[in-house]
């Protein structure tokens, strides 16, 4: 998951280098004689490394356009926190602040998807970012029902 701004730009450099080493690779392997079939299976580990970094792209795009599920499990809610932080426009360095504790400090909480921390934590991160949440059982819907 793409977190911040520099890793999003550096994202987007790597995958212009990357798709102008394919091409590369293409040429070097077609002068070899190899078939269309064996260059594919040649660069699809590459090319299979493009899409995902691709995705991790659209996906970060998303956040900032405030394009995501606002629905969240307990196991998903580190990934909200920081898809609410790129919405908000903030940085890593904006939240700290904005909770009081260091940059390096944030900077783990997301690298480990805010893992193991607690609702109070989570409210205050929550609080920060200025979003409210609404917490409801899996099963609200058919106890209406």
């Amino acid at each position: 998951m793409i977190k911040t701004e520099m890793e999003y730009k550096r994202s987007l450099e790597r995958i212009r280098e990357q798709e102008r080493l394919l091409e590369e690779q293409r040429r070097e392997l077609e002068q070899m004689g190899l078939s269309e079939e064996q260059i594919e299976r040649g660069l699809a580990p590459s090319r299979f490394f493009g899409e995902r970094l691709k995705q991790e792209i659209r996906e970060y795009e998303r956040h900032k356009a405030g394009d995501f599920d606002m629905t969240c499990t307990f196991d998903n809610i580190g990934r909200k926190l920081i898809a609410f932080r790129i919405y908000k426009g903030l940085s890593q360095a904006e939240l700290a602040k904005r909770l009081g504790v260091t940059p390096p400090q944030v900077s783990r909480d997301e690298r480990n998807e805010y893992g193991g921390a607690s609702m109070e934590k989570i409210k205050q991160v929550l609080k920060a970012l200025e979003m409210d949440v609404l917490i409801v059982p899996n099963n609200y819907e058919r106890a209406l029902g």
